[in-house]
C-alpha cells in the first residue's frame, strides 16, 4: 500500500487518467452489452431438481405462461359489440409473433359440449357474432348450462369476458409483448372495459417499472447524500470528491455486469443505491481523519497530510471494505440467480469504492489541493466532544444494563423470527394502485383465479387413470380445495367426463358425475377423441392414461396459500384411494413455493457464513478470538433484532428483503472495526481505562455516528420507490444500521470495559 502511495502522491494525474480509462471502458460495457432480464423463470437455478421435474411436466401437458385479458360491459357481455370486441382482440392477439394462435381460448371459439341425436356433439358456441336478440339469449343459456365455459371464460354475471393467450414456444420479450399488447387494447374500439394480466404482464410492468424507478431513486440519493456530506466537511471539495468514488464503483459495477453478460434483475435495481450510499462510508472516515488532523496541526504541509491520512487509515478502510463485500459475497450461497449476482457484484462495488478512495481522493486532493474546510462554531465543536465524553461515562457507568438489555434484545428478536415467513410473490412488488395490480384483482374476482397450481398423478399403469374410483376422489379432491377461499375452481379430466355424463343424459343434472364404470368412461373418452379436439384432454391426461393434470386456479400467489393447498392435497392423498398414485407438482404457482424455500435457505446460509467469515477477519485482524467475538455481536442481535421485527410487522423475506442481512453484517462490522482500531490506539497508550473509551468516543464515534448518518439516511430514499419491498428495505436498512451503531457505541464499549481484553490493553 506504501508504494501505491507514493506512486499517487508522486504521479496523481497519472493515476486519475489511469482510472478514468478504467471508467470509460466499464461504461462502454453498460452502454453496449447491458439489459434487463424480463422471464421470472430466469431468476430461478434451471438445475433444481424441482424446477426439471416441472418443467418435464409442463412439456407433456403443454402448460405454458397466458396473457390474460378481460372485457367487461357493466349491461352484459352478449351484445353485437361486446362480442365484436372480444373476436377482434382474439383475432389481434393471433397475429402477434410472442403468442401461440393455436392457444387462444376465449368465448369466440371455445368448443361447446352438447349431446344429439347422433351421440357426442361438440362445437363452438358461434362462427359469426349473432345479430338478434333470440340468438343472444340462446347463447347466454348455452353457456350458463356449460360449467366448463360459465365461471371460466364468461363471468357468472355474465359481464366479463376472458380471453387466455399463450406465449409461443421459445418465449418472448415482455416488454415488447407488454407494449405490443397495450397498443392492440388501444387500437380495438368497443364498449367493453379492458384488464389486462397474466405471468408475461407482470414480467412486462416490472421490467418497465424497474428504470423508472432507478431513474427516480439515484439523483434522489444522490442529492440527500450530498446535502448530508456537506453538513458533515462543510467543503464542497470533499463532497465531490466523495461522490465521484460511489459513482465511478457504481459504473465498475455495473460495467462487470455487462462484460459477463449478467442482465439486470429488479433487485439488481438496488445496486446503485446501495453502493452510492455504502461508498461514502471511506471518503467520511478519510476525510474527518484529514479535517481533524489539520486542525491540530497547523504546520503539516499538504502532502504530508495526505501521506498521513492514507498511512493511518488504509488498514482500517480496507478492512471495512473487505468484511462489507464478505457481507454480500456471503450471497453467493443462496441458489436464486438475483440474489447470487446482486451480492457478487455489490461486492465488486464495495472494493471498487475502497480502491477509489485510497487513490481517487489522495490523487485529486494533489491535484485541486486540500480543500478549506470551514471552521465549525468552537463552541459546538466542545458541545459535540462534551456530549460524546458524557455518552462514553455514562456507558461506563451502566456496563450491567446495557448487557442485560442487550442478551433482552437478543431474546425478543429470536421470539419474533418465529413468525417471520417468506414469499416469493412478484405481484406483492406493485403499488396497489399499479394497472397491473387492479388488472389481477379484478380477474380474480371474476374468474377462478391468474395463479395455476398443476397437480400431477400418476400411476406406473397404463390406462390406471381410467378407473372410476381414482377419478371419482379427484373430483372429491377438486371440490374439497375448493372450499379453500381464495381457491377459485379447478379443470381436470374430471369435468370433461361429467359433462360428457351429463349431455349424454339429456342433461339431467343427477348425471353431473364421474361415470360410475371403466367402460363407460372410456366409451365417453373416445367419443370426445373422435368429435373433439383431442388437443383439449392432452392439457389433462397424457396419451398412455397413466398421468392426470389437475390445474387448481388460485387468486394470489401467496407462498402461504400456496403451501396449505399442496399440505391439503398431501394430506387428502393419504386418506384416499389416491394414496395407491404417486403426486408431483408443476406450475407457476408450485415454483413459487419452491423459490420461496430456496430463498429462506440462501438467507440463512449467507447469514451463518458471513458471521463466521467476519469473526474469522476480525480475530486476524486484531490477533484475538476475543476481537472477533466482541466486535461481531452487534451484528449478531442487530440481524436477530430485524428478523423479529419482521416478524411482529408481519414483513415477508423474499428477493429483495433477503438482502437485509448481508447489508446488516457488512456493514455494521464497520462500526466496530473503526471503533476497535482507535481503542486499541490509546488503549496501548498506558492511560486509565476510563480516558481511553473517552478518547476513543470523542474520534471514531464521531466518525460513526456521521457514517451512519449519512447512510441510514440514503437508505430511507427508498422510501420513494415504486416498489413496497424497496420500501420495506430501505427501513429495514435504516433499523438495522441505527442498531449496530448504537450496540457499537454502548455494547461493545462495556465489554471492553469490563473484561480489559489483551488486544486493547496489552499487560506491561
Amino acid at each position: 500500500m506504501l508504494k501505491i502511495n507514493k506512486f499517487v502522491l508522486k504521479k496523481p494525474i497519472i493515476t486519475l487518467l489511469i482510472l478514468m480509462a478504467i471508467t470509460a471502458f466499464f461504461a462502454y460495457q453498460i452502454y453496449d452489452k447491458a439489459r434487463i432480464e424480463t422471464n421470472l423463470e430466469e431468476y430461478m437455478p434451471d438445475s433444481h431438481p424441482a424446477f426439471v421435474k416441472s418443467d418435464q411436466y409442463e412439456d407433456i401437458f403443454d402448460i405454458n405462461d397466458s396473457v390474460v385479458i378481460a372485457i367487461e360491459n357493466s349491461n352484459s357481455i352478449y351484445n353485437k359489440e361486446t362480442l365484436k370486441q372480444i373476436k377482434e382482440m382474439e383475432n389481434k392477439l393471433a397475429g402477434l409473433e410472442e403468442i401461440n394462435e393455436d392457444e387462444i381460448r376465449s368465448l369466440t371459439n371455445v368448443d361447446n359440449i352438447e349431446g344429439s341425436e347422433m351421440g357426442l356433439e361438440i362445437k363452438p358456441f358461434f362462427n359469426d357474432v349473432p345479430e338478434s336478440q333470440p340468438r343472444f339469449d340462446r347463447l347466454k343459456k348455452q353457456v350458463q348450462d356449460n360449467n366448463m365455459v360459465s365461471g371460466r371464460l364468461v363471468s357468472e354475471n355474465n359481464n366479463v369476458a376472458l380471453i387466455g393467450a399463450e406465449i409461443a414456444k421459445g418465449g418472448a420479450d415482455r416488454i415488447k409483448l407488454y407494449e405490443k399488447i397495450q397498443n392492440l387494447v388501444e387500437s380495438i374500439e368497443g364498449p367493453g372495459k379492458v384488464y389486462i394480466a397474466g405471468q408475461p404482464i407482470v414480467e412486462g410492468t416490472l421490467a418497465t417499472l424497474m428504470p423508472q424507478d432507478m431513474r427516480v431513486m439515484i439523483p434522489l440519493v444522490i442529492l440527500v447524500i450530498s446535502i448530508v456530506l456537506l453538513f458533515t466537511f462543510r467543503s464542497f471539495k470533499s463532497t465531490l470528491l466523495t461522490l465521484g468514488v460511489v459513482l465511478f464503483s457504481t459504473i465498475w459495477a455495473f460495467g462487470l455486469m455487462s462484460f459477463f453478460n449478467i442482465p439486470i434483475y429488479a433487485v439488481s435495481t438496488m445496486i446503485p443505491v446501495m453502493l452510492i450510499a455504502l461508498g461514502v462510508a471511506d471518503g467520511i472516515h478519510l476525510l474527518i481523519h484529514l479535517k481533524d488532523n489539520i486542525k491540530n496541526n497547523s504546520t503539516i504541509t499538504q502532502k504530508e497530510a495526505i501521506t498521513d491520512m492514507v498511512d493511518n487509515m488504509w488498514k482500517p478502510v480496507v478492512m471495512t471494505s473487505i468484511t462489507t463485500a464478505v457481507g454480500f459475497i456471503s450471497l453467493l450461497t443462496s441458489d436464486v440467480y438475483a440474489v447470487k449476482y446482486f451480492g457478487l457484484f455489490t461486492a465488486f462495488g464495495v472494493i471498487s469504492a475502497m480502491v477509489f478512495s485510497l487513490i481517487f481522493i489522495p490523487a485529486g486532493l494533489m491535484i485541486f489541493n486540500i480543500p478549506k474546510f470551514r471552521k465549525s462554531n468552537g463552541k459546538n465543536t466542545q458541545k459535540m466532544d462534551k456530549l460524546l465524553t458524557s455518552i462514553a461515562d455514562t456507558v461506563l457507568a451502566k456496563q450491567k444494563m446495557i448487557i442485560v438489555l442487550a442478551l433482552i434484545i437478543l431474546v425478543a428478536g429470536a421470539i419474533g423470527a418465529q413468525s417471520l415467513w417468506i414469499n416469493s410473490s412478484f405481484l406483492s412488488k406493485f403499488q396497489k394502485d399499479e394497472e397491473i395490480k387492479i388488472a389481477n384483482n379484478f380477474i380474480n374476482e371474476h374468474f377462478g383465479g391468474t395463479t395455476n397450481l398443476n397437480v400431477i398423478i400418476k400411476s406406473e399403469n397404463n390406462d390406471a387413470l381410467k378407473n372410476p374410483t381414482y377419478l371419482k376422489d379427484i373430483w372429491q379432491l377438486q371440490k374439497e380445495l375448493e372450499k379453500i377461499p381464495e381457491v377459485g375452481d379447478s379443470l381436470a379430466l374430471t369435468d370433461f367426463l361429467r359433462r360428457i355424463n351429463k349431455v349424454m343424459n339429456e342433461d339431467q343434472e343427477k348425471y353431473n358425475k364421474v361415470p360410475d364404470s371403466r367402460e363407460l368412461v372410456a366409451q365417453y373418452l373416445l367419443l370426445y377423441s373422435m368429435s373433439g379436439d383431442p388437443d383439449n384432454l392432452n392439457r389433462v391426461v397424457d396419451y398412455d392414461y397413466r398421468r392426470v393434470n389437475l390445474q387448481v386456479n388460485l387468486k394470489n400467489d401467496d407462498a402461504r396459500l400456496i403451501s396449505s393447498v399442496i399440505d391439503k392435497i398431501e394430506n387428502y392423498q393419504k386418506n384416499s384411494s389416491l394414496s395407491e398414485l404417486e403426486i408431483d407438482f408443476a406450475g407457476s404457482a408450485y415454483t413459487n413455493r419452491v423459490f420461496a424455500n430456496l430463498i429462506f435457505e440462501g438467507q440463512i446460509k449467507s447469514l451463518v457464513l458471513s458471521i463466521i467469515l467476519v469473526i474469522i477477519l476480525l480475530a486476524i485482524l486484531f490477533k484475538s478470538f476475543i476481537a472477533g467475538l466482541f466486535g461481531s455481536l452487534p451484528i449478531i442481535i442487530t440481524a436477530m433484532l430485524t428478523f423479529g421485527i419482521m416478524g411482529y410487522l408481519n414483513i415477508a423475506l423474499n428477493t429483495t428483503t433477503a438482502l437485509i442481512s448481508s447489508i446488516a453484517v457488512g456493514m455494521g462490522i464497520d462500526y466496530s472495526i473503526h471503533l476497535l482500531s482507535k481503542y486499541k490506539k490509546y488503549g496501548n497508550q498506558n492511560i486509565a481505562p476510563k480516558i481511553a473509551a473517552e478518547k476513543t468516543m470523542k474520534s471514531s464515534g464521531k466518525a460513526i455516528i456521521f457514517n451512519a448518518l449519512v447512510v441510514i439516511i440514503g437508505f430511507l430514499v427508498l422510501h420513494f420507490s415504486n416498489f413496497p419491498p424497496n420500501r420495506e428495505l430501505g427501513y429495514l436498512v435504516s433499523l438495522s444500521l441505527f442498531s449496530s451503531f448504537v450496540l457499537t457505541l454502548t455494547l461493545v464499549v462495556s465489554l471492553i470495559d469490563r473484561y480489559r481484553p489483551n488486544f486493547i490493553f496489552k499487560k506491561k
